[in-house]
């Protein structure tokens, strides 16, 4: 939700990238945040904070010597956002490019798939064409990408328009002798700007040859096609390596080598292919009577190394209309003589970028759902041209062509039914991830609706109960802050930070008995978690088990000896124990960690007040102040400080 954690469109990421170009250089327009050259380490907390939830987020910009770019491709920027600022003086969202991309995208296919019909299957009645570009549009994953839209998925749908764009110049060299040349140039112009939007898009770039080894088979000329063919791509490829060169001293470095945070993955490799043809072709999806009805399954054990996945909702399994493409054949069988037709040639090219995107995911470090238009979207295509074969075959036998129309339509109705009511569950997905970020930034009461809109959405969301019931905590609404934890243990029965979260509600009830179980229960599931120790701990002071509460702060310093919280909660202990040289060392601690915390500061100021130490104990209520200006029990130890300091002068 990058878009989100800025304040406008002006500092959306493909924006701060053009306002960069504007400025006379290549790094986006965004200062650097001083934490990145303080931590050299970006997976350090403090730096992680930042990189999400800083003034000025920046994460999945990449690093490099002192400076911010986008390793995302460039293409929508040259394309759209650049000549969009140009020409309204305004600034494009990312969700608005994305829907832009899609559109164009779908048009160019729609247009594909009406020149095949209208070419060589018009027989088959243009509610078949119809009920082919519905398919086209609605089944290949764009719906649900549609309902997260980011700086991630701006490069996927440019890369998805190019690649039609391309697949049309290829229609138009396959059909068109005469003019080929023209038709490849346009091909190889917007293919080499698909992989200068996706790099991952290179290896499909031998469907250019097609249109040329249709010529040579052809006994034509095929020397003056190799320029059009190879100049556009190859310019642009270029201009590619240039600008890599430029921002990162190496033209095959894109930047995701620096991305925030750093990753140290292995990007490709055959041990994860397996993984991913899973997910991409054969994981079926959760199917139950709850609205709306469509949701993902865990995900299988990742591979070693392996960096991420969501949404396992095979092509195969879950769009089964794609089943289909296995009909072109069908085809050649009812006239042999579309097996040596442009037909053929354009098929094959279609095929190839199907094969070569399947490829190049398949042995990724990843599988999220919105890489798989790139796949999906040749792959339907295919199987449309299959659902056209299919009824040309079938054309003279009315019974079998009856029965063959009921088969695909129950599959076409089921394959976007999937695909929007993915989108539903996607979109409470994203109603949660909105929650998270509005929560951070302050905004309680927008998270919480958020959190409710999801919940409407897909009541049987553990983790969605367990973030309401943290924002509900946090506006001290107790009561239904312990409901909703208490509904996501429900649908969670192992999770240990809901039982935490529900604990401290509970303790604040003053149910410790109740907080102190589910503490202990949080604990069996995470031993090893201070956090939890030092809660724990606190719920037995409260509850008078000092001995026992101590031995939990200790056990919380061993397995965090920087963890502030319990050295500042075991000096509240001491303190109450009456051992105040002993509390006032594990302050002294606590804010040796965090010396901006006004909390410890004025416990701190509390233990010198209790010993007699009242200069010491008028500076850190005067710190506590200064870090918290509203913090009323600081400001009235300070008064009750000054008055007796105030009194023992007197009495000199």
């Amino acid at each position: 939700m990058i878009e989100l954690l800025d304040s406008g469109p002006q500092d959306s990421y493909y924006n701060l990238l053009v306002q960069g170009f504007r400025a006379g250089q290549l790094n986006v327009k965004r200062e650097v945040p001083p934490e990145l050259a303080r931590f050299s380490n970006s997976h350090h907390p403090a730096v992680r904070n930042l990189l999400w939830f800083g003034r000025h987020p920046v994460m999945d910009l990449s690093y490099y010597q002192g400076k911010l770019y986008l390793y995302f491709g460039i293409t929508p920027a040259l394309l759209l956002f650049w000549p969009y600022a140009a020409l309204t003086g305004h600034y494009l969202l990312h969700k608005d490019a994305v829907v832009f991309f899609f559109s164009a995208g779908f048009l160019a296919g729609a247009g594909l798939l009406w020149a095949i019909w209208r070419r060589y299957f018009r027989e088959t009645g243009v509610g078949v064409m119809a009920a082919g570009v519905i398919a086209f549009g609605l089944a290949n994953f764009a719906p649900a990408i549609l309902a997260r839209c980011d700086v991630y998925e701006v490069a996927i749908s440019c890369g998805y328009a190019l690649t039609m764009l391309a697949l049309v110049g290829i229609w138009g060299a396959v059909h068109d002798a005469w003019h080929r040349w023209r038709w490849l140039v346009a091909a190889s112009l917007a293919y080499g700007l698909a992989v200068g939007a996706r790099p991952s898009l290179l290896f499909g770039a031998v469907i250019l040859l097609l249109p040329v080894l249709q010529a040579w088979r052809e006994k034509r000329r095929v020397w003056p096609l190799l320029p059009a063919v190879s100049g556009p791509i190859l310019l642009i490829g270029l201009g590619l390596m240039l600008y890599n060169a430029l921002r990162f001293d190496d033209p095959l470095e894109f930047g995701q080598s620096y991305q925030l945070p750093s990753i140290t993955i292995q990007q490709f490799s055959l041990y994860y292919f397996w993984f991913n043809f899973q997910i991409c072709f054969l994981e079926p999806a959760l199917w139950n009577d709850h609205f709306p009805f469509v949701h993902e399954r865990a995900l299988p054990a990742l591979p070693r190394g392996y960096f991420d996945a969501d949404h396992p909702f095979g092509v195969l399994t879950n769009i089964p209309l794609v089943w289909l493409a296995l009909a072109v054949p069908l085809a050649w069988r009812s006239r042999p003589a579309l097996a040596h037709s442009p037909l053929c040639w354009f098929l094959m090219a279609v095929g190839l970028l199907f094969g070569s995107s399947t490829m190049v995911l398949c042995l990724h470090s990843s599988m999220l759902i919105r890489y798989r238009v790139e796949y999906a979207s040749p792959l339907l295509l295919l199987a449309v041209v299959g659902v056209f074969a299919l009824e040309s075959a079938l054309a003279q036998r009315p019974l079998w062509l009856w029965l063959a129309r009921c088969g695909w339509g129950l599959l076409l109705i089921f394959s976007v039914s999937f695909n929007l009511l993915a989108r539903l569950d996607l979109q409470e997905e994203v109603y949660a991830n909105i929650g998270a970020v509005l929560f951070q930034k302050g905004q309680v009461d927008e998270a919480i609706r958020e959190y409710q809109k999801a919940l409407e959405i897909n009541p049987n969301d553990g983790r969605t109960h367990n973030n309401l019931g943290v924002a509900l905590d946090d506006e001290r609404r107790i009561p239904e802050a312990i409901d909703q934890y208490q509904q996501a243990l429900r649908l969670n029965l192992d999770g240990a930070e809901t039982r935490n979260n529900l604990g401290n509600a509970l303790n604040q009830e003053g149910r410790t008995p109740e907080a102190i179980s589910q503490f202990e229960q949080a604990l069996r599931f995470k031993p090893d978690d201070a956090e939890f120790h030092d809660h724990l701990a606190n719920a037995l002071r409260q509850a008078g088990r000092m001995e026992e509460a101590m031995g939990q702060y200790e056990l919380a310093f061993q397995i965090d000896p920087n963890y502030a919280a319990a050295h500042s909660d075991m000096g509240n202990v001491l303190v109450g124990l009456g051992r105040i040289p002993e509390a006032i060392e594990q302050y002294q601690q606590a804010l040796g960690m965090r010396p901006d915390d006004a909390e410890i500061q004025n416990n701190l100021g509390v233990a010198f007040l209790r010993q007699g130490r009242l200069a010491e104990a008028i500076l850190q209520f005067q710190e506590a102040l200064r870090l918290k200006p509203d913090f009323t029990a600081a400001r009235n130890n300070l008064a009750e400080s000054q008055a007796m300091m105030r009194q023992k002068a007197g009495q000199k």
